[in-house]
């Protein structure tokens, strides 16, 4: 999607939402629409928050997950055009780093974790060597 718009990705994604419901007679996901117009996912997801915070559309979650529903397309013209999706790609960096700190976070404290393991179970095996002596030494 580089060099498009909001406006535009905004414009498809209502139109995909039309067409997926059309051909499936039934409300289409984000995960659908994502593949339908080949946007990543947490592209489509930030245009279909950003659309549901608009009210252009309603993002419903139900038994068979979280379907799309068009509350009011003509809501679409209010987006200013030509706008670059500078903030779009802001953040979706911003949340592909964020993602990045947080496995490293998550491998920092499984390392943690580990060598504490490993310290204790060396303190055990100090603990059982000196008993063992002292037993011997009686």
């Amino acid at each position: 999607m580089k060099g498009k718009d909001f406006y535009s990705a905004a414009h498809l994604v209502v139109a995909a939402i039309r067409i997926l419901e059309h051909q499936n007679s039934a409300s289409p996901s984000i995960d659908e629409i994502c593949r339908t117009l080949s946007f990543s996912l947490e592209q489509g997801n930030f245009v279909c928050r950003k659309l549901n915070e608009m009210n252009i559309i309603d993002v419903v979650e139900g038994a068979f997950g979280i379907k799309l529903f068009i509350k009011d397309h003509l809501l679409l013209e209010e987006i200013p055009q030509g706008a670059t999706e500078d903030n779009l790609e802001k953040e979706l960096k911003k949340f592909q780093n964020d993602k990045k700190d947080y496995i490293q976070k998550i491998e920092l404290f499984k390392a943690e974790q580990e060598k504490k393991k490993k310290n204790l179970f060396a303190e055990l095996e100090k603990k059982l060597k000196k008993d063992l002596d002292e037993k011997k030494s009686k």
